[in-house]
């Protein structure tokens, strides 16, 4: 086995490049992934690409990114349940990098079928986030909802939201969004261009929206504005539904008579169990209370992706070569016009 692996890094002060490092060691209850393809995050990855270039953090922490990826399994250790060699997965999480070798924890990852590709399967951490915020959102067969911002992540969460039977209306100015998003079959306006209230307005009528889902970064005061103006409206003349903000945007929230009774939910990364040490090791919380998880929704989402329903390779816009993560790098945050979904290569 190599001793040395390529792996991505964003550097102290913002750089995205590609190094040599020390293949990794594994722990117990962990497999060691041979890396074909993983997803780079337009958002939160890139942001933290963005933010140091504006103000650098001390020199010499770099860091080495990515949580969404998918390969083959070369070794195991300790209790891996029924994970073997051999078996193609999906990784979640800080141990599925942007490297050519990864060790990731036993409950971030997931088989995947012969029929789902590994750029498919490299999707999951990411539709899982999406999968949160739709799960936030509540929605339900019949429902009315807005999508405001078609990145992957809000691409991913209006697609579930279709798929469980809700009726979505999507926001985006980018016309390379839109068209992707066609081609998942979502319906889409340009806010810019259209009054994006009327159009909802008429979407919904004569029901009013049930739900909008918030997937984007930045200043949303005036997104925010226009969500509920397009919201149902009780007889007593209060805005209704709920509100699940999953993008990183900020807005100026008013209680009570400002903003009626409209339910607003943050929805953070990818289910149960992220980020808690002990879950993702192997320890899992009692089925009965905890329906959802991180991997169960990971679960889903491959599933949903096998039997074609989740469409996600419309979503791809570039595949590179990790060497090339500089460039992939430099597309994302400076033309997102041109570029959304970048798989890198290994």
């Amino acid at each position: 086995m190599d001793k040395n692996c390529s792996a991505a890094v964003i550097t102290f002060d913002g750089k995205v490049e590609c190094r040599t490092i020390p293949m990794p060691e594994l722990k117990d209850n962990e497999v060691l992934v041979k890396v074909h393809a993983s997803l780079i995050s337009p958002g939160t990855e890139m942001n933290v690409a963005r933010l140091r270039r504006e103000t650098p953090a001390a020199e010499g922490e770099d860091f080495f990114f990515g949580y969404s990826s998918a390969g083959e399994i070369i070794d195991v250790k300790g209790n891996v349940k029924d994970l073997k060699v051999g078996m193609r997965v999906a990784c979640m999480g800080g141990g599925a990098k942007h490297a050519a070798y990864n060790c990731v924890p036993v409950n971030l990852v997931v088989p995947i079928p012969d029929n789902v590709t590994y750029e498919e399967a490299a999707f999951a951490s990411l539709a899982a986030t999406s999968m949160q915020g739709f799960r936030r959102a509540e929605a339900v067969l019949g429902e009315y909802g807005i999508v405001l911002g078609l990145g992957i992540v809000g691409n991913l969460a209006a697609q579930i939201a279709q798929i469980a039977g809700a009726r979505v209306l999507c926001w985006e100015s980018l016309r390379n969004r839109r068209a992707i998003a066609k081609k998942c079959g979502l319906t889409v306006i340009d806010f810019r261009k259209v009054d994006a209230v009327e159009e909802s307005k008429k979407f919904a009528a004569p029901y009013g929206m049930d739900f909008a889902i918030m997937a984007f970064g930045g200043n949303a005061d005036a997104a925010w504005d226009s969500v509920l103006k397009s919201m149902k409206v009780s007889a007593d003349g209060h805005q209704m539904g709920r509100v699940s903000v999953v993008g990183g945007c900020k807005f100026t929230f008013g209680g009570a008579a400002w903003s009626g009774n409209i339910d607003v939910r943050a929805a953070s990364r990818t289910g149960a169990g992220y980020h808690d040490p002990d879950w993702e090791y192997g320890k899992d919380y009692p089925a009965v209370f905890v329906q959802f998880t991180s991997q169960r929704n990971a679960r889903e989402l491959i599933q949903l992706i096998s039997e074609k329903r989740l469409k996600v390779l419309p979503l791809i816009t570039h595949r590179m070569s990790v060497n090339d993560v500089t460039a992939a790098s430099e597309l994302l945050i400076n033309h997102p016009d041109k570029a959304m979904g970048i798989i890198l290569q290994y």
